[in-house]
């Protein structure tokens, strides 16, 4: 008898973009560690900016100058939608995140990051017609709640000034329009050639928040060179190579919720390799956030 058939092929390639996504999340929950150590040794947050998007774009250009040089090939009337992903997005979500995290507790600003999902949902419901049904609300309200949770919003003593908590909804709503810009360029575009120029724009409006007093003071520690490489390479480059691809076959919507796995990784490493204490809070806000993962399985 014939082997039984698995999964038909428009079904794996669903599943393995939701794949994509979480492992997206879970590199870029990673990024504390890497920018802890970076700011421990000197760097500032608009450094850490800079290294990140402009590494990102070396490493990107050097990867497919070899690989694959198509990716450099886009139409001129196309470059504003990379213009929206690098510089609105990418730039524009770091640096009012990073600087949000200055003026107000890590919870807070974690807490106003995640209000991107929402921004995604509506932005999608309007642009595309992309349905808002009671499945993906029920995920949104689970996985907000469980990001409130995990960030210990709920455990009072945060930190917070008005003009943080505006930088910090700011950092939603750029972060948001990944989503937006992404899906409009994917729609001419491979997930690669989406991600290269994404970085094309976000690492040359980076230069110019450059310091070069601190690059050159950590050019001088090895250990500084590493992290910045781990950044570069674990939490930036792979990362929205991963979102960028899932987000070429799942709903904008979907995807930024599923994406809110990324302070469960980040809480959990705290815990495993800074060993921060996990309340009973944290862990209803991880069950929360993996809930509504999986009711948009």
């Amino acid at each position: 008898m014939p082997e039984k058939e698995s999964a038909p092929p428009p079904v794996r390639r669903e599943y393995r973009a939701y794949a994509c996504i979480l492992a997206a999340a879970a590199l870029w929950g990673m990024i504390g560690l890497w920018n802890r150590r970076l700011m421990a040794g000197g760097f500032s947050p608009q450094t850490i900016v800079t290294v990140r998007n402009t590494g990102g774009l070396a490493l990107l250009a050097a990867v497919f100058a070899v690989r694959d040089r198509s990716v450099f090939h886009v139409k001129r009337e196309h470059l504003k939608y990379f213009f929206g992903t690098g510089v609105v997005s990418v730039l524009l979500f770091t640096l009012c995140y990073f600087t949000c995290q200055k003026l107000c507790s890590l919870a807070v600003a974690s807490t106003l990051l995640y209000t991107a999902p929402a921004i995604v949902v509506v932005l999608s419901a309007l642009l595309w017609k992309e349905p808002i049904t009671k499945k993906k609300l029920i995920a949104l309200a689970l996985t907000l709640a469980g990001c409130a949770l995990v960030t210990g919003i709920f455990s009072g003593g945060q930190s917070v000034t008005l003009t943080g908590v505006l930088l910090g909804l700011g950092a939603g709503f750029f972060y948001a329009l990944y989503s937006i810009f992404g899906r409009y360029a994917l729609r001419y575009y491979s997930s690669m050639t989406v991600t290269v120029w994404t970085f094309v724009f976000a690492g040359a409006g980076a230069l110019f928040f450059i310091r070069p007093a601190e690059l050159m003071t950590a050019a001088r520690q090895p250990e500084m060179w590493l992290l910045a490489l781990g950044l570069v390479v674990c939490s930036t480059v792979a990362p929205y190579l991963l979102y960028t691809a899932g987000l070429s076959r799942v709903e904008s919507g979907k995807a930024s919720i599923m994406a809110s796995l990324e302070p469960v990784v980040a809480s959990l490493l705290g815990t495993v390799v800074f060993l921060e204490p996990m309340s009973g809070l944290t862990a209803a806000g991880i069950a929360c956030v993996l809930a509504g993962v999986f009711i948009l399985r």
